[in-house]
Order: C-alpha cells, then sequence, then structure tokens
C-alpha cells in the first residue's frame, strides 16, 4: 500500500433526494476526474443510485442495506483499504453517502484509522442543499438528531441545488438559510444547472479544527443513531409493470403519503418499452424520465425503493404486484 501522496478523498453528502447522484455525475463528465474511484451508500438493500453514476470503468464500489456513519460503518473502512490494495492506481476517491447519513462518523474515520489516515486526506465535506425542502427538512423535529442540520454544519462546500424549481429569490434565501448553521461554508450555485468542477474538487478545503469546533467529541468513540421510525421499503417484481396503472398508482400514492414519505426512487421495466424508465420522488414532487436501454442478456427487472415513516410494506409489494403484466400470454 506504499504511495508517494496522499488520495484525496471527496465526501458528497445531502439529505434525502438533495441531488446528490446528478451532481456526481456531472463531475465524473470532467476530464479531472479521470482515474477516480467511486463508493456509493444507500440506505436500502437494493441499489438505484450507483446504477444511475455514468462515466466510471469499472463497477461502481456499494455499500448497501445501511448508512457508512453508523450500521455499515466498518464496510466503509474494509472497501477503501481493499481499494487502495490493487494493482489499479487511484487519483481520488469520491463518497456518496446516504441521505440519512451524519458526516462526522463517517470523518473520523479517516482522521481515527491508521491505514486510511496513511493512505487519504479529506479534501472537502460537499454538502448539496436543496433550495426547495430544505426549510421542511430543518423543521423536521421527529428525532432528536436533524440529520439535515447536521450534513450542513459539516460542510466545508454547500451546493445550492433545485434552483430552477425553487422560485425567485431563493438563492439569497438559501445561502441565508447555510449560513446561519455553518457560516464558514463555502457556498457554491449552480449556473446554468451546472457546477464548476474545479470549485469543489482538489480544493483542500476540509478543516478539521472547524470540525472539532462543532463536534468536540469527533475523534473519541463517536456513534450515530437513526430516526428508528424511518424505514426503507424495497420493492422488486420480475414482470414488466404495466406503464399507464403504475403511474396512477404512485401519483395517488404519493398524494395519501406525502407527509410520510420523505423519498421514493425507481428504475422501471415497462411493458413494451425498450428502454429503462427511471423516477425520483421528495414528498409529494415527482420526476422522471426514459434511461438507457435494456442490455440484450440483462434481466428486465423492476427495483423501487420508498423511505419514509408509518410505510406498509407488505400492501406497497402488493399493490405493485398487482400492476405486473405477469398475467398476458406471450
Amino acid at each position: 500500500m506504499a504511495t508517494s501522496r496522499k488520495i484525496p478523498v471527496t465526501v458528497l453528502t445531502g439529505f434525502l433526494g438533495s441531488g446528490k447522484t446528478t451532481l456526481l455525475n456531472q463531475l465524473l463528465e470532467s476530464d479531472l476526474m479521470a482515474g477516480s474511484a467511486v463508493i456509493v451508500n444507500e440506505f436500502g438493500t437494493i441499489s438505484i443510485d450507483a446504477e444511475l453514476v455514468i462515466g466510471v470503468d469499472d463497477e461502481i464500489l456499494q455499500i448497501n442495506n445501511g448508512c457508512i456513519c453508523c450500521t455499515v460503518r466498518t464496510d466503509l473502512v474494509t472497501t477503501i483499504t481493499n481499494l487502495l490494495s490493487g494493482t489499479k492506481p487511484i487519483r481520488r476517491i469520491l463518497i456518496e453517502t446516504t441521505g440519512l447519513a451524519d458526516p462526522a462518523p463517517v470523518i473520523q474515520s479517516f482522521i481515527v484509522d491508521e491505514v486510511l489516515s496513511a493512505a487519504t486526506m479529506l479534501d472537502a465535506v460537499v454538502t448539496v442543499v436543496d433550495a426547495t425542502h430544505i426549510d421542511r427538512w430543518l423543521a423536521d423535529q421527529s428525532s432528536g438528531e436533524n440529520v439535515a442540520a447536521e450534513q450542513i454544519a459539516f460542510a466545508d462546500i454547500a451546493v445550492i441545488s433545485k434552483l430552477d424549481l425553487a422560485g425567485e429569490g431563493s438563492l439569497a434565501k438559501c445561502e441565508a438559510t447555510i449560513r446561519t448553521i455553518n457560516p464558514m461554508a463555502r457556498v457554491v450555485a449552480p449556473v446554468d444547472g451546472r457546477v464548476v468542477v474545479s470549485s469543489i474538487i482538489d480544493v483542500k478545503a476540509f478543516d478539521l479544527k472547524s470540525c472539532l469546533a462543532i463536534e468536540p467529541l469527533l475523534l473519541s468513540d463517536l456513534e450515530h443513531e437513526h430516526d428508528l421510525s424511518v424505514i426503507s421499503v424495497e420493492v422488486r417484481e420480475e414482470h414488466p409493470l404495466d406503464g399507464p396503472r403504475f403511474f396512477r398508482w404512485l401519483n395517488a400514492f404519493v398524494q395519501q403519503n406525502g407527509d410520510r414519505l420523505l423519498r421514493c426512487k425507481g428504475i422501471l421495466s415497462l411493458a413494451s418499452e425498450a428502454r429503462r424508465w427511471v423516477f425520483h420522488g421528495v414528498h409529494m414532487t415527482l420526476d422522471g424520465r426514459p434511461g438507457r436501454p435494456w442490455g440484450a442478456a440483462e434481466p428486465r427487472t423492476s427495483a423501487i425503493v420508498f423511505i419514509g415513516r408509518g410505510l406498509d410494506a407488505a400492501r406497497i409489494r402488493n399493490e405493485i404486484a398487482d400492476l405486473s403484466q405477469q398475467d398476458l400470454v406471450a
């Protein structure tokens, strides 16, 4: 694992649906990102975001079924240790956390773990802030810890997203909100929906002293506990879905469960469609688009995730199964 320099690490964080994968894809389109290793962490067992990451030659490294800030934290250390032990040279590491991750334990891993601290250096903690929903996330007092606030507090750089949906004056309003939590963060606003890569990569923005001011126990045995009322419901459907019926069901489901539904996302196999359909949702806002064509030998399986409070997993799975075309005669 000998190395002549420490490998810079960028941690992409931000609350559910803020736009982390969109930002990651923008970064990976740049020639500056050649030789990057990408680690995607997802809360549930089904990997949606990793399927949507583009521009990486090798398979995306996935850490699923828990957050790297707590339940699968050791998996992060193991994954990076194995990565550093490989023969392929790595210029940098990008980590996309789940929307429910507290950045503090992730930061701690790179400082306290002997292997990681010797071979890597944190370049920046980049927090994506959704201009359309941040006030709602910050007002959520359903658990003792407000994760959205923690993500902003530990940000070296805050990237404001979804300004096109937030309306006039949203940039100044969102920046003011960020400043009340973290006056030291560098705030970056996309231009025409895109971020200048050099504004958040290789910036040497991480400051341990600032982190210790926020969390004096950062270098101690720091643990993070999630709001246990938040669950992930994963659905896999092997048969093609009836598109019109599914989207009618999805819109009705979102309207009925908007207050409890934090996030939904999916890759769909629709009957008579050669392309995958990708959709995302935050509360009662939904967005969808055609994805890449299905491969000739690729299993056409729909993978859908709902994250929220008080969701009826059995009912969701049964209702989606009823929307498939499994009974059609070929």
